[in-house]
């Protein structure tokens, strides 16, 4: 089981998986990542900036987001033939935000921890909303991530803080993180407000992450009874609602811009949008988007 000893705070969650890519790897690997990953789609391909490595996607069968170890094992690429990309490092994402915030158990990341480290493959857990995953699965967060090499958490986002996420590995690991963060322009040396925040943050907030849960479950069912939205409401396990609009007759970037005239923020993601609960968005908030989307599309 790796050693996670210390801890590095850090500006950003993409910072802090950056910052794990580039320590787990040698440019010229090849990373594994399912292919909606928040480190390959949304952190502006920074791997191959920054680390010089390039990444293998593979789809889950299942829609879920989360690989199993028999849809990773075909693409690695280990002592093989020196025309191929070495395998340097599996990244997961607990939870998986565009699978629309849906959770890995502990059994499941464990299967693959030990599976990789087997063939000398470290894991690096994107986890910035994984005290939502914890909540949800009424599984301790050290049990999901006991057995990956790094792990990455954000402090803001559910948690709440106004800003920060955390990194998490080795001492010898956080050592050099520490110089690669200064690096990439996220040493601070007036840290003192924010991680007073985030500890704020990491004692009071999970304990009312259930209630995000609860108004993400409602917004599902409201949008569902709604003509031309589709929406699986059983997915629906944590705090981000992505429902298809496809059927609306609407684009959805047509439907985020109305939204937002009306003081209510979505993003739009192809034909589908996403909406997330958070402390800020209350029971009766949720309500008004419902009623307020049901207007648009009326």
């Amino acid at each position: 089981m790796p050693e996670r000893e210390a801890a590095l705070f850090v500006p950003t969650g993409s910072m802090g998986n950056q910052i794990a890519v580039k320590l787990h790897t040698r440019p010229g690997d090849e990373v594994i990542i399912e292919e909606r990953g928040h480190i390959y789609n949304y952190e502006m391909g920074t791997p191959a900036v920054a680390s010089g490595v390039m990444f293998r996607t593979v789809k889950s069968a299942d829609g879920s987001g989360h690989l199993k170890w028999e849809e990773i094992e075909p693409v690695l690429h280990i002592d093989q033939p020196y025309y191929s990309c070495p395998t340097g490092l599996i990244c997961l994402e607990n939870t998986h935000n565009f699978a629309g915030g849906s959770v890995m158990t502990a059994e499941h990341c464990a299967d693959i921890c030990e599976r990789s480290h087997s063939k000398g493959i470290p894991v690096h857990l994107d986890g910035a909303r994984i005290f939502n995953a914890s909540v949800a699965l009424d599984t301790p967060v050290a049990e999901l991530a006991r057995n990956c090499d790094s792990v990455q958490f954000c402090l803001s986002k559910a948690l709440g803080a106004p800003v920060g996420s955390m990194l998490i590995g080795s001492r010898d690991f956080i050592k050099e993180a520490r110089v690669w963060r200064k690096r990439f322009g996220g040493g601070m040396r007036q840290a003192g407000i924010l991680a007073a925040a985030g500890l704020v943050a990491l004692e009071e907030s999970p304990k009312r992450l259930h209630e995000d849960h609860a108004n993400a479950r409602r917004l599902a069912k409201g949008l569902a009874e709604i003509r031309g939205i589709k929406i699986d409401v059983e997915r629906v396990v944590t705090n981000i609602v992505l429902f298809d609009v496809t059927g609306t007759g609407k684009t959805s970037a047509d439907i985020c811009a109305r939204l937002k005239e009306k003081s209510i923020l979505a993003i739009p993601f192809g034909p589908a949008i996403r909406m997330v609960t958070h402390c800020d968005v209350s029971g009766s908030d949720i309500e008004t988007a419902i009623d307020r989307l049901r207007e648009i599309l009326s």
